[in-house]
């Protein structure tokens, strides 16, 4: 199959599937191969546009086009439909009949369009658009009679669905039988199987809605009934407590008079507390004053003054005493005084050392000795030493 047939395919051919083609037996002369080069082929069993079918209803569900989050409600009483279908069909003899059986009144719009052919596709979506662009009318309701799938192969084309995905007015799809489906169904905002099954769900019952109204009616009159009673038992009883402007003057006078004496006498008492507070601070003042301190501290600074020349005076006659006993035991131990009492002092002129035994003295060693006046020089030719055992050595 050469390039530009098989573009045209509506489905992908793969290895092992089985098909039914048409088309002429050529023979490839270069290797005398004979071959069959088709111009139209369909798998076998299943035809091509169900194919096609089954493959764009995976594409737009896989976009998102049938989630139902992008459904739009349908108005509860639609001020204006619109029936874009064929104005000869059965359709919308039906769907009319039905509208006028539930709401006789309703104004409806048919906007001819073709409903099979090559020109179907394109005149819906025109259709669509323009009742978009005009925003007035409530509902769209796409109808048409049931058929073949080759018969509804405008409702099963993908610029379509766009278009009614894209409506910003609810699409009711009202194509087929019972047993029909098409990509329109599963794009519109509300699918029903027939055009009259269409009419019976997008119009109310003009008689159910007239019974409601009745008795909503009839509720609101009982509500009203109800409140109204309510509202005049709240005023009987606010009327029994109102009180006359008069009396309500003399109370506010009696009010105020006691008001002004409380005042009055809240003002005197306060001017009493005050006036004892400050004769108490003034007292405490008085008593705290810097004169009344600085005589208490002037006369404990003359006792003081009295009392630390008195110890002052102690402190040096006990300082004298002392003084004078220091100066008698000084005299006492005064060495002089010790030689005039006929002493002396005996050193070893070498070195000056004090000689306090005969054992540290030598024969011939000269000697000097401090007397109480003047002073000796001395040679030792003789020393007598006290032994421990046998008394005196020479």
């Amino acid at each position: 199959m050469f390039r530009t047939q098989a573009n045209s395919l509506k489905f992908k051919p793969e290895n092992g599937l089985a098909v039914i083609g048409l088309g002429r037996i050529g023979v490839y002369e270069p290797r005398g191969a004979y071959q069959v080069i088709f111009e139209y082929m369909e798998p076998k069993g299943i035809g091509g546009l169900q194919v096609a079918f089954e493959k764009l209803k995976q594409k737009l569900s896989d976009e998102g086009l049938f989630d139902a989050r992008n459904k739009i409600p349908l108005p509860v009483l639609p001020k204006k439909i619109s029936i874009v279908t064929s104005p000869t069909g059965a359709a919308i003899r039906d769907f009319i009949k039905v509208a006028h059986r539930r709401f006789a009144n309703l104004p409806l719009e048919v906007v001819p369009v073709s409903v099979q052919g090559e020109r179907s596709p394109g005149e819906i979506i025109h259709a669509i658009r323009m009742l978009n662009d005009l925003g007035a009318t409530d509902v769209i309701v796409l109808a048409r009679g049931g058929g073949s799938i080759e018969d509804l192969c405008a409702f099963n084309d993908e610029q379509v669905a766009r278009a009614i995905h894209a409506s910003g007015i609810p699409v009711v799809s009202a194509v087929g039988h019972e047993t029909d489906f098409t990509i329109a169904d599963f794009v519109a905002d509300l699918r029903t199987p027939t055009p009259s099954a269409a009419a019976e769900i997008v119009i109310p019952d003009k008689n159910e809605l007239q019974q409601r109204l009745v008795e909503l009616n009839q509720k609101l009159y009982r509500m009203t009934n109800i409140t109204l009673k309510l509202l005049n038992n709240n005023l009987v009883g606010l009327s029994s407590r109102i009180v006359h402007p008069q009396r309500r003057l003399q109370d506010m006078r009696l009010r105020l008079d006691d008001y002004f004496m409380r005042l009055t006498s809240t003002i005197k008492d306060g001017m009493v507390r005050k006036k004892e507070r400050m004769t108490y601070n003034q007292n405490m003042l008085n008593h705290l004053s810097p004169a009344n301190m600085v005589t208490t501290l002037k006369a404990h600074l003359i006792g003081r003054q009295h009392t630390m020349v008195a110890c002052m005076h102690q402190i040096v006659r006990e300082g004298r005493t002392a003084v004078a006993g220091n100066v008698s035991m000084l005299d006492a131990l005064n060495p002089m005084a010790i030689l005039q009492r006929g002493y002396s002092i005996t050193r070893t002129r070498s070195d000056g050392a004090i000689v306090r035994s005969a054992k540290n003295v030598q024969i011939d060693q000269s000697l000097h000795i401090l007397l109480g006046k003047g002073e000796l020089t001395v040679t030792v030719t003789e020393r007598e030493i006290e032994s421990d055992r046998s008394g005196l050595e020479k």
